[in-house]
């Protein structure tokens, strides 16, 4: 009787960019809005424990590397040194102010959000275990589920406080003398790159034959040819064959690609071997949604699940765990909800890796394209013949097309340099919108500037590029 009298039109259960999106989007739709999380305001992992705090600390550490450079150009600073309380307390008082400005955004729109962790009881109702000890069970007409991912363990690990995941590598409580970084992919090596900045001698080892898996080898070439200076040992097609704790840290030992075994101390590990999909303890076998064999939400292109009364999105469904797919996917299950004719399906879903430098890549990339044997033209500009590059000191930078060589429509882009996070959607827009390389290259674009490279790169498909001399064969 208690769950008819709180009858909620919709339910969103998890308030990270997904689900506080879905649950916007769906308020000023007009509908009856509950959203549920786990922290004091909207904002998830992603704010609280991800995305935001990790971009502080990368922005906090370049800074420090550029003062470091600007000698190569006449200008000297002294030798940067870090207040590690006041750096926290910046990042920190970050997250705070885009989380407190998500709270009041929630209220503005008269969504009722609750503190604590929810589990279903039926396919229309849920039991909500509030922060504040009390419980409630409120029913539902639709439910959108948005519980996101955690950090896969390490196997047969010990359990130590000297193995890291990435929420204790933002808590900066202190700056490790050694770190192993057990992953090659782009939560390692953001987070790898701060301490190795703030300090820390820093190596990474990775299972695969390259890092950043999913991204072009001659973008990630470009990475490892700065790394060589930041990261003090790269070990790939290597893994780890035992992990001990010792005095002061732990003893790993690492089999690396020529079958040597090396046995190391370390005073940390941070472990990034990938994100598991937050689907236990939700009561889901109370309802008819259905998992994969890997414990991820099935869904259809509107984001129902195999319960018509829930909706999936964002990490526990799959695909890119990426904040802004999620974020996308949000909109698109609550148009659904509300009888739009609406589908996810996106031809280009951008990631951006914030090392130093940064790589960026959308649409069909150069290494899916050969696997899948699909015929397409790689078009590539070096930064070196860029003139904005060249007055920022920054000329190991890229920039490519993977052109259609009939059609000539935009398939992907990639780019390696400072800012490619930022340029990256002219991509995405081209290829979600069918241009052509020639409408890009036919675009005016400001000079000089960075973006610029994405003109001349299309310029290249016709043998009429300004800066790189390579006529069409």
């Amino acid at each position: 009787m208690q769950a008819e009298q709180n009858r909620q039109s919709l339910v969103v259960l998890g308030a990270g960019p997904g689900g506080y999106t879905a649950a916007f989007l769906a308020a000023d739709m007009g509908m009856q809005v509950t959203l549920i999380g786990e922290d004091v305001n909207p904002g998830g992992v992603c704010l609280y424990r991800g995305c935001i705090p990790s971009k502080a600390l990368l922005h906090a550490v370049q800074v420090m590397r550029d003062a470091e450079e600007a000698a190569a150009i006449g200008v000297r600073f002294e030798k940067p040194t870090v207040d590690l309380d006041q750096l926290r307390a910046w990042k920190d008082s970050v997250v705070s102010k885009l989380t407190e400005g998500l709270g009041g955004l929630n209220k503005r729109r008269q969504i009722d959000y609750i503190q604590g962790h929810a589990r279903f009881t039926s396919s229309n109702t849920l039991l909500i275990e509030k922060k504040d000890g009390s419980s409630d069970e409120i029913s539902f007409d639709h439910c959108i589920l948005a519980t996101g991912s955690s950090p896969a363990r390490l196997p047969n690990a010990p359990e130590s406080s000297h193995i890291w995941d990435s929420t204790d590598a933002l808590a900066l409580e202190s700056v490790p003398k050694s770190l192993l970084v057990v992953g090659g992919g782009y939560i390692g090596l953001e987070l790898g790159s701060v301490y190795a900045q703030l300090g820390s001698d820093v190596s990474v080892v990775e299972m695969l034959p390259g890092l950043m898996p999913g991204a072009d080898r001659d973008l990630v070439q470009i990475f490892q040819r700065r790394s060589g200076s930041l990261f003090k040992n790269i070990y790939l097609e290597s893994r780890l064959t035992s992990i001990r704790e010792v005095e002061g840290g732990l003893s790993v030992g690492i089999q690396t690609k020529s079958g040597e075994t090396l046995e190391t101390v370390f005073d940390k590990v941070l472990v990034s071997i990938g994100r598991k999909p937050n689907t236990a303890n939700l009561g889901l076998e109370n309802t008819q949604v259905a998992l994969d064999d890997k414990g991820f939400v099935q869904v259809n292109g509107q984001l129902e699940t195999t319960d018509p009364s829930i909706y999936a999105i964002g990490d526990v469904v799959g695909g890119p765990l990426l904040a802004h797919k999620a974020s996308r996917e949000g909109r698109v299950a609550v148009e659904a909800i509300a009888g739009h004719p609406v589908s996810f399906n996106p031809k280009a879903i951008p990631g951006v890796v914030y090392t130093d430098p940064e790589i960026a890549f959308t649409g069909l990339t150069e290494t899916e394209a050969k696997a899948e044997g699909i015929s397409v033209q790689v078009l590539k500009f070096p930064w070196a013949a860029s003139g904005r590059a060249l007055t920022m000191d920054n000329i190991n930078g890229m920039t490519k097309l993977i052109v259609d060589p009939e059609t000539e429509q935009v398939l992907g882009m990639g780019i390696a340099g400072k800012g490619a996070g930022d340029m990256i959607s002219e991509g995405s827009l081209a290829i979600e919108t069918g241009a052509t390389v020639r409408d890009l290259a036919e675009t005016i674009h400001p000079h000089p500037t960075l973006s610029e490279t994405i003109m001349e790169t299309a310029e290249l498909f016709f043998g009429t590029c300004t800066h790189v001399y390579r006529p069409k064969r």
